[in-house]
């Protein structure tokens, strides 16, 4: 959160372009890939066996995600593992974190937009957060099985190819870069 408020302007400004979100398309999937092949090492097999130093460094991973195309989520799993963490335990992180990171990052674009909104906004809001809330229940259970079953390599090689169709389409003057 401190990371982003500093570095909001310069990261709009400078990053957030076509190219740059797929390069770090490609680049994330090559990473989970390298990741996936040479994460051996587990410490922790479940969220509660985490040290705070350890979710504290998980959690500086999840600053990657400031690089548009960089998964928040896809960070935080990665230095997870890096970090020790079981394939499970380290998506489960990924989740839990995401309660505080999303919910502060939602208070600072409403703090920002604050002229824009008014009252008549909360209800679109409650609705967002309500669907929000449903699909995080009817996807997370899923993913953790397929993800303690095969890994994450289907997603890597997914970031891959939208990369590539992205800078195929940007080079080819199909989209502006």
């Amino acid at each position: 959160m401190i990371l982003g408020a500093a570095f909001h302007s310069q990261i709009k400004a400078v990053l957030f372009s076509p190219v740059v979100v797929a390069i770090a398309l490609i680049v994330g999937g090559v990473v989970i890939l390298i990741v996936e092949r040479i994460q051996k090492r587990v410490l922790y097999q479940t969220v509660d066996d985490v040290p705070v130093r350890t979710g504290f460094l998980v959690g500086l991973a999840q600053a990657m995600a400031l690089v548009p195309g960089v998964s928040r989520s896809g960070a935080t799993i990665i230095g997870g593992l890096l970090l020790g963490l079981e394939r499970r335990a380290a998506a489960e992180f990924s989740f839990f974190l995401s309660m505080p990171t999303m919910g502060a990052a939602f208070a600072y674009d409403a703090y920002k937009n604050r002229d824009l909104l008014s009252f008549d906004d909360a209800g679109v809001i409650a609705v967002g957060f309500i669907a929000a809330f449903i699909a995080a229940l009817l996807v997370v259970k899923p993913f953790l099985a397929i993800v303690s079953n095969i890994g994450f390599a289907p997603f890597a090689y997914y970031r891959i190819a939208l990369g590539a169709l992205v800078l195929g389409l940007v080079y080819s003057g199909a989209a502006v870069a």
